[in-house]
């Protein structure tokens, strides 16, 4: 019987990495892609260190999921030696912090790109062949609790996952008939060492600081490798709906139960962040988070377990 075949977009660093790994430790032959031909070469170099007789294979390929030819092309090459895809993940995106008027439209533009069209392109060129799969084809689009409530200083991102989720739950409807399942995956702050490779707006400096503190604090963020466990089982195991950590889940229930007071705590959570006069004095567009690296002590301290992450994940130049 041959060894199940998966698809994961976004898949050279951070969680798109850990699914390729957990996949293959589960015997799958996993495809890698992403558009940096060396984050794939190092990504690939390390995952097949870790192959063994019992595991699956790993490969990589360049594809820009904002491209529907590139996703074409991906996804024929990636299926046709074996006639189906049992699996896919649409996990490609990108992350910006800071006031929506200093990002500035393109910056809600560029998130809708990669990560809405990114899994809308993926999901249209994969469902042909998730049909052939011989198991049932899984897809499973990666969302995030920034789709589930809007979120401050996130609301690219926010605007950008909440299409997701709409587009996981209408597919997942219109695939059942074909026996092909869709899961919406939403985690909540996850330690990935994506800091650096946030792009960050207005002050950019204390922008970054309080990302990385609170994407790395243990009570508020989940451990990455666990995160993709939990993922994995999901999709495998054919569920509409996943919400991970403890705090999505509960900001998650509020948003349902009594949306207009979170949106009121939302405006008190906001007061903390850079000020609006702060703002004003630094130009529109971001900067890449690996070029803002001056933080206090105590801030380098609560981002430790998020920086140590960077590098076993790939975030980092030189690092597998």
């Amino acid at each position: 019987m041959n060894a199940p075949s998966v698809l994961v977009t976004g898949g050279s660093r951070g969680l798109g990495l850990l699914l390729a790994r957990t996949c293959m430790r589960r015997g799958a032959d996993v495809t890698v892609a992403a558009r940096d031909e060396e984050e794939i070469d190092r990504a690939v170099a390390g995952l097949r260190a870790e192959a063994t007789s019992e595991t699956g294979t790993a490969t990589g390929r360049t594809c820009d999921v904002r491209d529907r030819e590139s996703i074409a092309r991906l996804v024929r090459e990636t299926a046709e030696p074996r006639g189906a895809l049992d699996m896919v993940f649409a996990n490609a995106g990108v992350i910006q912090v800071g006031p929506a008027e200093a990002a500035g439209e393109e910056t809600f533009r560029a998130a809708m790109e990669t990560m809405f069209y990114g899994a809308l392109n993926t999901s249209l060129e994969a469902l042909p062949w998730l049909r052939k799969s011989p198991s049932g084809g899984r897809l499973g689009l990666i969302g995030s609790v920034g789709g589930l409530l809007g979120v401050p200083h996130l609301l690219p991102y926010s605007c950008a996952k909440s299409a997701i989720g709409a587009l996981a739950e209408g597919l997942r409807a219109e695939q059942a008939p074909h026996g092909v399942s869709v899961t919406a995956v939403h985690p909540g702050l996850m330690r990935t060492g994506s800091a650096g490779q946030a792009e960050f707006a207005g002050d950019a400096e204390r922008e970054h600081r309080w990302f990385a503190a609170l994407s790395g604090l243990p009570l508020l963020s989940m451990d990455a490798e666990r995160a993709a466990e939990r993922i994995v089982s999901a999709v495998a195991g054919r569920r509409a709906r996943l919400v991970l950590t403890p705090a999505a889940k509960l900001g998650s229930a509020a948003h349902g139960i009594a949306p207009a007071l979170v949106t009121e705590t939302d405006g008190l959570v906001t007061r903390l962040l850079p000020s609006s006069e702060t703002q004003r004095a630094h130009t529109a567009g971001t900067r890449p988070g690996r070029q803002l690296t001056r933080r206090p002590a105590w801030q380098r301290m609560l981002s430790t377990l998020n920086d140590r992450a960077a590098d076993r994940f790939n975030q980092v130049k030189g690092a597998a």
